[in-house]
Formats: structure tokens, sequence, C-alpha cells
């Protein structure tokens, strides 16, 4: 499994490649859009004394202390856990944990499985070519596996993967790819070496590869261009409405207090229609960019995720800010506090 998801992780990260597994990669104890290995402590350990030619120990994880004498003692695990590692080993199994919520696991597990049958074979032939040659099965064994420590321990990583220092070593240092976002994922299974890997084992033909790619770059522009086509009918019929009848009534208490001799500030008005225009024009501008989709399935992938995606988030800005600044009964969506459940 190392092997393969050394080799082939940017094929894993097409594979589970949507438009809203884009937001969930990186936070929230999903895993970050680098795939890497976690094999945990005791394993790396082994894992470590293979490629340095020596096998000696393996780490023991004792029983646990439940603090009751009538209960029989279990068994401790000796590895440990990372909830931010996408390809963990969890004692007996490992997990790939990058698979968004609303996907069948099934394309995954074609992956999954030709990139493990793949090193399957490769093992294989290693093993039957030291062994054709004279050595011994458990010399053969150990070589092969000291070459696969050494060739793809650079997939291996058991630290924090949301920290930037991690990010900056998988890629500059490691040699791992950072697919943020699916415009960036799915041209992979457009790769010389990913067509060959599925043909070679006689699971998908090119052509069957490609109409893949082609049907999942149209879901994830469909599914960016329903966003964006929501947000701007939020911001015009929902956000700017409410967020005008507020300043109107704000502009007329200002008039009110004004008239009987007080000198009421105006800077709060004046920063809500501020806010309110810049919510409108980021709109105008979100729709524009939505009628100037170019061709091709990775040309429109890349105008979603660099221009869409940007204009919505401008707009979302203006809201996010109004919302601190309109009065909460007049705010039309429920809030983030409310959301929160704050109150």
């Amino acid at each position: 499994m190392i092997r393969g998801v050394h080799q082939f992780g940017p094929l894993l990260r097409a594979v589970i490649a949507t438009a809203s597994n884009d937001h969930r990669l990186g936070a929230n104890e999903a895993p970050p859009a680098i795939i890497s290995v976690y094999l945990g402590s005791q394993l790396e350990d082994v894992f470590n004394q293979i490629k340095a030619g020596e096998l000696k120990r393996s780490a023991s994880g004792g029983v646990m202390q439940l603090g009751v004498d009538s209960l029989p003692e279990f068994p401790k695990d000796a590895g440990d856990r990372n909830r931010t590692s996408p390809f963990a080993f969890t004692g007996n199994r490992f997990e790939f944990r990058a698979v968004g919520s609303g996907q069948s696991v099934a394309g995954p597990l074609v992956a999954l499985n030709t990139i493990l049958a793949d090193s399957l074979g490769w093992i294989a032939d290693q093993l039957e070519g030291r062994l054709a040659k004279g050595e011994s099965l458990s010399d053969a064994s150990f070589a092969v596996l000291q070459q696969i420590t050494r060739e793809h321990g650079a997939v291996i990583f058991g630290g924090d993967g949301y920290s930037s220092a991690w990010h900056e070593q998988a890629v500059q240092e490691r040699g791992l790819e950072n697919l943020r976002t699916s415009a960036d994922a799915l041209p992979v299974l457009q790769r010389d070496a990913v067509r060959e890997l599925f043909s070679r084992h006689q699971v998908l033909s090119p052509v069957e590869l490609q109409s893949r790619f082609e049907v999942y770059a149209e879901q994830y522009c469909l599914a960016i261009e329903v966003e964006a086509r929501l947000v701007v009918r939020l911001a015009r019929t929902v956000i700017f409405p409410a967020v005008s009848a507020y300043l109107a009534e704000l502009a007329a208490s200002i008039q009110e207090q004004e008239s009987i001799g007080l000198q009421p500030s105006k800077a709060l008005a004046q920063q809500i229609g501020g806010l309110n225009q810049q919510l409108l024009d980021g709109a105008a501008a979100l729709e524009a960019a939505l009628g100037a989709a170019p061709h091709g399935a990775e040309a429109h992938m890349r105008h979603c995720a660099d221009t869409l995606m940007a204009r919505m988030a401008e707009v979302r800005a203006a809201a996010d800010s109004l919302e601190t600044l309109v009065d909460d009964a007049a705010w039309p969506l429920p809030t983030y506090q409310e959301m929160l459940f704050v109150r």
C-alpha cells in the first residue's frame, strides 16, 4: 500500500475530487489534500528498522488500566492515532479518510484495488527474480521490503497534516503534490501513467477513463455554477433589500435626531451603505463571470476554481461584514451566532 500510495497519490486525490470535498479537505478533522500515509509509532519504527537494514524489535502496547479489579485485562494496541492523515494505519487496517460524505465509495475502491494489485504484481516479480538467482525467500523478502522503504518512504508522515510546515516540506522536499481543488486534481485522470495503470490491469480502457474525467469535470462545474447563481440571487433578492430597508430606517432616525438639535454620527450608515453597494457590485461581477465560461473541460474547471470561487468569496465578505452591522431583527438569514447556538 505504501508503494501504491506514493506512486499514485495524485490519482487517489482525483477520485475523491468534488466541489463539496474541496471545502472539507484540510479542516475540522478532515485530512489535507496532500496524500500521505500514517503508520503509527509502532509500525513506523519497524519501517525505519527495515530501511536501515536491521530488524531488531517491535514496541508493545501493554494493557489497559481500567481501574476495576473484577474485569479482565485487555491488551492495548501499540499504535496511536492521527486525525489529520488521509491514509492511516489504525491497528489492523488502512483507512482512506479523504472520501467525501456525498460520494459512493465505489470509485475510490476501484483506484485502491488497482494500485494494490499493481504493487502486489511488482513485488511478486521482484521476489521471483531474486529466487531465480538463488536467494532465499527470507533474504529476497527483506531486500524487496527495504527497497520499498527507501524508494517510497517520502510518503510516510506522522505529524500535523494541517501545518504550513508540512505543506512546504511535502511539496519542496518530498516531491508530493498538493492538489488543492478539483480543477487541480481531476486532470490527473488524463496522465499517461494513470491510463497505463488501468489499461495494464484491464480495469478501465483509455476511453472509459476519459469518459469518467469528462463526467466528473461536468459535475464539478455544474455544482460551482449552481452555487454561484444562488449567491447572486441571495445577494440581490434577500440581503440587499433587507439592508436597504434597515438603512432607510437608520437614515430616518438620523434625520429625526438632527431635527431636535442632536448631532448623531453618520459613520455607521455610511459604512453599511458602502458595503451594500459592494455586495451589489460583487453580485454583478459574479453574474458576468458566469456568462464568460470558456469551452473545454479543463478550462471550464479552472474558470470555476479561480474566477467564480473568488467572486463568490468577495460577495460573501461583504455579506459577512453587513451581518455584524445590521440590526439582528432586520437580518433576513440565520446568523452565525444563531447557527452556533450562541443564543
